[in-house]
Parts: C-alpha cells; structure tokens; sequence
C-alpha cells in the first residue's frame, strides 16, 4: 500500500514511542470490548472492535500526531508479522473445507475484477457529464493515465500498480494525487467492509444468503480447536514464535533469491508480479503453513498458533491504519469524486451478483479486499469473520497479482477512450 504525504513532521517521530501507543490502543479497545458493562456491550454492537484497530491511528496520522509515511513500523509489520501470522493461521487448515468454498469465493473476487475494470471508465463518464475539466487533460497530464496506476493498484497490487506507472508514464504530479486518492478511498472502503463484518449475520439474512458453507468451516475448526486446546507454557509460546518467525525468515530467505532471479532471467514475468520480493514472501509463507498443517505442527493451534497470529494481525492493522490522512481528501476533491464513484460502481456490481447467488457478506467482503487491498488487508478482512477464514483472502489476493496487470491495462485503455480531450 502507498503513502500519503504529510507537510510538516509529526508531533511523535520515535518509532518505539509509535509502536507503544499503537499497542495501547489494541490493548484499551480489546480490555473495553470484552468488558461486561453494559455501556461498553452497547458501543461494540454498533462498532466492531476490529474497526477500531483500524480507525483510531488513522485519527492519529491525520491530526499529525503520528506519521504514516515517516514511521517504519508498517514496512516492519508487513514483512514481518504478516506473513508470520499467515503461517500460524494456515498451520491448522483445514484444506478440504477450503476447497469448498471455491465457486463463491472465485465468482465474488471475479465480479470485484470487473467492477475495478468498469468502475473506472463509468466514473470518468459519469463525472464528465458535470466537470469535465476534472477527468480530462493531454499527453502525460491527462487524467486517465494516472487513475490507470489505481486500477493496478485496486486489481493486484504495488508491483501492478508500478507496471500501470511504467506502461502510459503519467505526470509524476499527477501521479503523486491519484496515488492520495488511491490510499485514502481503498482505506474508507476497508472501513466500510470491516464495519459489515461486524454485521455479516444480519446482512446474510436480509440478502437471503446461503452461508452455510462457511459456518461449516468456521464451526469444523472450532471442535478441533478445542479438542486439542490446553494451557500453553512458555515452551508453547516459544514454539508458536518460533514457527511463525522462523517460517517468515526462510521465506525471506527464498524470496531474495527467487524475485531477483526472475528479474533477470525471465523479466516478462514482471506483468504476472513475480519479479516481487513481496509477492514471493507472501506466497512462500502460506505454503509453508499449508505443509506445516500436514504433519504434527497442526496440534499448535491447541497451545494458541491463531491467536498469536491475530495479534501480530491487528499490529498490521493499526499500522495500516497509520497511512491514512483523511484531510487529504480536500487537496484533491475532484479526483476524490472519480474514486468513490469508481469504488460504489465496484461495490454495486458486488452486491447485485451477491444477491443473484444469495452468496454471504463474507464472499463479497474478502472478494472486494482480495482486489482492492491484496495481500496485506485481505486476510485482514477476512479474519473479522473468523480467523481460520485468513487464508481464503490470501489464496484470493494472490490470484489478484496474476491478473492485476491484465485488468488494469483494459480498463486503463477503456478510461482512454470515454476520457474527454
């Protein structure tokens, strides 16, 4: 994910202090949440917990308090946490229910594809019906080949993001404000799914959705959870650390070796991003959870393996949280429009198809997130319904990547054609 950019420095620039109030913050929110005051039960029935991990840096990051784009701790938790707690999520799989969920999980991620794809030419047609001075523009100034960067970025990710970038070559100013749009509207709507989420239950009953596929995984990973579950000691504790830390290192390890190779051995796989150290660390870590749950490693979910990765999850959200500076949106409030426009069309294509196969909220949510936020944020969103359901976001986000450059490059072409000269 991109960052903003911030005018003046932040009034806390030391990491550790960051890291402390971002952990306190985790602490205050889960301490309130499981509290049995009503006051507190009333508050978290309204707004999930988990929307707070989320919100309150990012309040944080736009009073100028904290800074997104100076701290380090979102490049720490994405290297390192995330893919640690990909593995201790994957570690208990169970691969069979998995695969159940394919067909409504594939038709969702694939409609959230074409909704980025015309999403944005709609958008631009739409806004150019009132203020075409807004979506137009020549040569490397006009507009459409900055919100192609976007397209990348909503479909796959960074590296497709880049590709966009490098393929139509927009003004580097330009490019600099969609990049704020890119941030800002992904991070509202990551709210908005996250805050659903909390209501999944009620919106499948409005929608009539059939979810009975993945309560049947959700419930089949809590009888084994608790039938192996026991008081971990420290030994426990180190063992899950250990895992999760020493998978992440050895998929580092191979991803230094493996992007690099690629690059210069066969670079036209560049549009598939595999040229990505990050791409290759998220995919080597879930695959090395996924062997892991093969043998006796499984049996670490019984000691707590998921509810370690949750924490080293929400620290990622927090920090993602940390990107997000809302008053950005009035510096650009144009191009602001042209990206809600574009994310509604997204999520009403999303919400038509979702009703037509009465597939649950949970498909749509991880869908829409596996496209918009990839990797970091999918598993995110899809651990806010339950934690063994993270390793559906990732397998999701992962097929974002292929096809990222692919989908951008239409809808960066269609973008062309409606774009007013």
């Amino acid at each position: 994910m991109e960052e903003t950019t911030t005018a003046t420095a932040p009034l806390i620039t030391n990491d550790a202090v960051v890291l402390g109030i971002l952990v306190l913050i985790l602490t205050v929110i889960f301490t309130t949440a499981s509290s049995e005051r009503t006051a507190f039960k009333k508050f978290y029935t309204v707004v999930p917990s988990l929307l707070l991990c989320y919100l309150i840096p990012s309040l944080l990051n736009s009073l100028n308090i904290i800074s997104g784009e100076q701290s380090g701790l979102y490049q720490m938790a994405s290297r390192y946490l995330l893919p640690a707690s990909l593995v201790l999520f994957t570690v208990s799989l169970d691969l069979k229910e998995i695969w159940k969920l394919r067909h409504k999980a594939g038709l969702m991620f694939i409609t959230g594809t074409v909704g980025i794809i015309i999403g944005g030419p709609l958008a631009i047609l739409i806004v150019s019906t009132f203020a075409p001075e807004i979506v137009g523009g020549a040569g490397p100034d006009a507009v459409w080949r900055g919100l192609s960067t976007i397209a990348g970025s909503w479909i796959g990710g960074g590296a497709n993001q880049l590709a966009m970038y490098e393929v139509f070559k927009p003004n580097p100013n330009l490019f600099s404000a969609v990049i704020a749009v890119d941030v800002i509207v992904a991070n509202i709507w990551m709210a908005v799914l996250l805050f659903g989420a909390g209501r999944s239950e009620k919106i499948d009953a409005y929608f009539k959705a059939d979810n009975s596929a993945v309560n049947d995984l959700k419930n089949k990973v809590e009888r084994y959870r608790k039938s192996i579950m026991q008081i971990p000691t420290l030994t426990d504790i180190v063992q899950i650390v250990g895992v999760g830390l020493g998978m992440t290192g050895l998929a580092h390890f191979f991803a230094d070796i493996i992007a690099p190779w690629i690059e210069v051995n066969a670079p036209y796989l560049e549009q598939f991003s595999l040229t990505s150290k990050f791409f290759w660390l998220v995919v080597l870590a879930t695959a090395f959870g996924m062997l892991l749950s093969l043998t006796r490693a499984r049996k670490l979910e019984g000691i707590g393996a998921s509810r370690i990765g949750s924490l080293f999850l929400y620290i990622m959200v927090a920090t993602i949280g940390m990107q997000m500076d809302v008053a950005a949106i009035f510096s650009q409030p144009g191009l602001f429009l042209v990206g809600i426009i574009w994310i509604s069309i997204h999520m009403l294509l999303l919400l038509i198809v979702g009703k037509l196969v009465k597939a649950p909220f949970f498909f749509l949510a991880v869908g829409s997130q596996a496209n918009v936020g990839g990797a970091a944020s999918a598993p995110i969103v899809a651990s806010a319904f339950h934690p063994a359901l993270a390793p559906v976001g990732v397998l999701l986000a992962i097929l974002g990547y292929a096809v990222g450059t692919y989908g951008a490059y239409i809808s960066a072409l269609l973008m062309q054609m409606v774009a007013p000269q």
